[in-house]
């Protein structure tokens, strides 16, 4: 499964937000400065994520884009579906909008789907599992980390 740059876009913006705190709001022009990202898009990708409230606008001289949320409180599994909508394996599966799970397009013509639907219903599951597991938190503070020197992944790997 392929994520488009909406996702990585989107949580790359969401990460620098993050970053700034929920004091003052971020300039989207900023963002895409600091994370050498195209403004127009970063545009059509702040919409999705203010529908989804995930962030909130500000106008003004001093206006732009804030957090709605604690990034402990943001699970990335939200921020991927109001990205890209459902998350499926494979192009065969179709969104179930009455529940939160992918449907075989094949059932269909069977009844049953396909003999692989098994495999295709774990991964989907396992990757939302995983997506529902990381917060924002998480991704604001890897972020933030100090580069790893060589002498420090000496001393690591060394045990020293």
């Amino acid at each position: 499964m392929i994520f488009t740059t909406k996702a990585e876009y989107g949580v790359r913006l969401l990460v620098e937000l993050g970053r700034h705190g929920a004091e003052q709001p971020v300039s989207l022009k900023a963002i895409a400065a600091a994370e050498g990202l195209p403004l127009a898009y970063l545009e059509r990708i702040v919409a999705l994520l203010k529908k989804a409230e995930l962030v909130e606008s500000t106008r003004g001289a001093h206006g732009g884009y804030r957090l709605t949320r604690d990034p402990a409180d943001v699970h990335m599994d939200e921020v991927i579906i109001a990205l890209e909508g459902a998350v499926a394996p494979m192009t065969c599966f179709v969104d179930d909008t009455d529940s939160p799970r992918v449907l075989c397009s094949h059932e269909a013509d069977s009844g049953q789907g396909c003999a692989t639907k098994l495999l295709w219903m774990r991964v989907q599951g396992g990757v939302m599992e995983k997506l529902s597991q990381t917060t924002l938190a998480e991704l604001v503070a890897f972020a933030s980390r100090e580069p790893i020197t060589r002498h420090d992944r000496e001393t690591l790997t060394s045990g020293g």
